[in-house]
Formats: C-alpha cells, sequence, structure tokens
C-alpha cells in the first residue's frame, strides 16, 4: 500500500509518487484528481508523458487564466524528462501556481535524482509507491484492501488469495473487490477456495506445499498445470525456497506456542500450525538436500540449463523425496 508523508492533503501544489509499482502510482494521481474534481467538477486533467512536456510546456499548462480554473497537470516516467524540462521543473516547484495541483511520478532510482531531490525540497507532499516484490507485502496489501472497504477477510483466506492469484496487484485488488461485492459476513479460505479453485491450483506456492509434504505426483501435476497457464518459472523456485526454507527454520526452533514461534521466525501464527503438519518426516540432511535441489533449479530456470521445466521437476521430486528421509531411515 501506498504510504504518505505527513502532509496528506491531495490538493497540496505538488505531489511527488515514487517508485514502481503501476497501481499505486496510478492510485495516487485518482486520488489527487478526485480531491480536485470534488473542489470543482470541472477541473481540466493533463496527463503527460515525457515526451509530451517539452521546454516551456509547462509554463504554458500552469499559466495564469481568465476563468480561473482547477487544473491537475500529471507527469509520468518523471526521471525521463529532458534536462531542458527539468529546468522547468525546478523553477515551477519554487513558486506554483494557484488552483494548479502538479503531480509528479517518478521511479525513485538515480536517473533523475536531482529532480526528485527539489521536489522533495520544495516540500512536495510524497507517496511512496515501491515494486511489492516480497509474498508479506502483497499478503499485506490485501489484508489493507479489505479493511479500506470495512470488511473482515481471515489471515488463512487472505494467504490463500496471494497464492491463488500471485503478483499482480491489479489482479490482486480486482479479487478483493470481487468477493466483497460477492459475499455477505466474513470471508473465509473456503470462500476463496470456491472462486479461486482453478488458479490456486496453479500458483506456485500450490507446488511448493505439495512438495514439502511429500506428495510428488500431485506436486508434479500442480507444477505442470502452473507451468501451462504462464506462472514464471522464478516464482515457482522462490516458493520452493520458501517452503523449504520454512521447514529448516521451524525445525531448529525451540519448542512453543504458534504465537511465540511466529515471533522468533518471522511468520504469522497461522503457517507455524501448517509448517508444522508439513515437516513430519524431515530430518536435517533431508533440508539441505531439499535446499540445494531448489539452488540448482534455481540456476536452471535462471539461464544456467536448457529446460527450466525439467529443472523444476527434477527439484521437485528431489524435495518430495526428502520430506519422506525421517521414514526411510
Amino acid at each position: 500500500m501506498a504510504r504518505k508523508t505527513a502532509n496528506d492533503d491531495p490538493l497540496a501544489p505538488v505531489t511527488l509518487a515514487v517508485g514502481q509499482e503501476e497501481l499505486l502510482l496510478d492510485r495516487a494521481v485518482q486520488e489527487v484528481v478526485a480531491a480536485a474534481k470534488a473542489s470543482d467538477a470541472d477541473t481540466d486533467v493533463r496527463d503527460l508523458t515525457p515526451d509530451q512536456l517539452q521546454p516551456g510546456t509547462l509554463a504554458e499548462l500552469t499559466s495564469p487564466s481568465l476563468f480561473a480554473e482547477r487544473k491537475v497537470v500529471v507527469v509520468r516516467n518523471a526521471q525521463d524528462l529532458s534536462a531542458d524540462t527539468i529546468k522547468d521543473v525546478k523553477a515551477y516547484l519554487g513558486a506554483p501556481a494557484e488552483e494548479i495541483t502538479l503531480v509528479l511520478l517518478h521511479a525513485g532510482g538515480a536517473k533523475g535524482k536531482g529532480l526528485l531531490d527539489a521536489a522533495r525540497k520544495a516540500g512536495a507532499r510524497e507517496v511512496a509507491c515501491p515494486k511489492m516484490t516480497k509474498p508479506a507485502d502483497r499478503l499485506a496489501f490485501v489484508r489493507q484492501e479489505f479493511r479500506a472497504v470495512g470488511r473482515s477477510a481471515t489471515p488463512e483466506a487472505c494467504q490463500a488469495l496471494v497464492d491463488a492469484i500471485g503478483s499482480d496487484l491489479r489482479e490482486l485488488a480486482s479479487a478483493v473487490s470481487q468477493l466483497v461485492a460477492d459475499v455477505e459476513g466474513t470471508i473465509d479460505e473456503a470462500v476463496v477456495g470456491r472462486y479461486y479453485t482453478g488458479r490456486a491450483e496453479a500458483s506456485s506456492f500450490t507446488v511448493a506445499d505439495r512438495a514439502v509434504e511429500g506428495r510428488a505426483a500431485e506436486a508434479l501435476e500442480a507444477l505442470r498445470w502452473s507451468l501451462s497457464t504462464g506462472v514464471a518459472p522464478v516464482l515457482i523456485t522462490s516458493a520452493l525456497a520458501q517452503g523449504v526454507r520454512a521447514i529448516g527454520k521451524l525445525s531448529s526452533a525451540r519448542g512453543g506456542r504458534p504465537a511465540d514461534l511466529a515471533r522468533e521466525l518471522g511468520m504469522p501464527p497461522w503457517k507455524i500450525d501448517r509448517v508444522r503438519q508439513q515437516m513430519r518426516g524431515w530430518t536435517p540432511d533431508g533440508v539441505a538436500v531439499a535446499l540445494r535441489a531448489v539452488a540448482e533449479a534455481d540456476a536452471g530456470v535462471k539461464g544456467g540449463g536448457d529446460d527450466p521445466g525439467y529443472a523444476l521437476e527434477k527439484a521437485v521430486v528431489t524435495i518430495a523425496r526428502a520430506a519422506r528421509s525421517r521414514g526411510r531411515g
């Protein structure tokens, strides 16, 4: 979810949206436009790309109008502006026009950092829109989406939705909206399963769950279905790594209540219970073997091998066998 500075007025003279998460960037723009139109229904909105904002264009767009109408000027990919245009924007930041809100969308990297620093120094309202690369971030996003509309969803339901949909925030937001519109009361894992069974079966985390449980045939079936529906191989290796590491972390931790272990290991309590069920049959040697298999698969899907599918199949089989190592011993 986007994070904002203390200045949280969407009608501030300048809003700086920083990051690479497209959904959050679009929402930052929508929030400003909605506030402007609520103040003046005839607000003029100009949404520009770097090639459309040439030297002198900003001065034309922000010049006083006979009708004094409110205006929102959105500049996307501001880090790609030409040097001359950046000079124009910096000059404008020193004396922003009344009734005009400038929204700068910046990727946040080293490119165009001078403009980024100038906007911050000028006191721009800032909205952080970081790319959500970690499953925990996407899980927090889903929870926030439900909270934002005043609806309750169980932790298991939120996790199931992330597992089913994957990393696309737009699809996650859309799924939350659909569930909220269609379902009354608390949304639980069973509800998510009814709506997204096909997606869940194709998810990378389903492949990982079946593998660490020693269910090789089911894991391979889920893997082949995932690949056939376009799930990226790197997402599957990531899920496999997370699954095996969770087994290793919990097996080496001291016994205790799920809440205590959750704090110690950085997992939600409900996941502690799930991993406890999955870790039956695992040995320390089995965890080591599985981690090596994941590392080899990761290298294979990132260019170290000719067939990513084969690399993943080999890893899944090895992990499933490792899950049964105690029984064979």
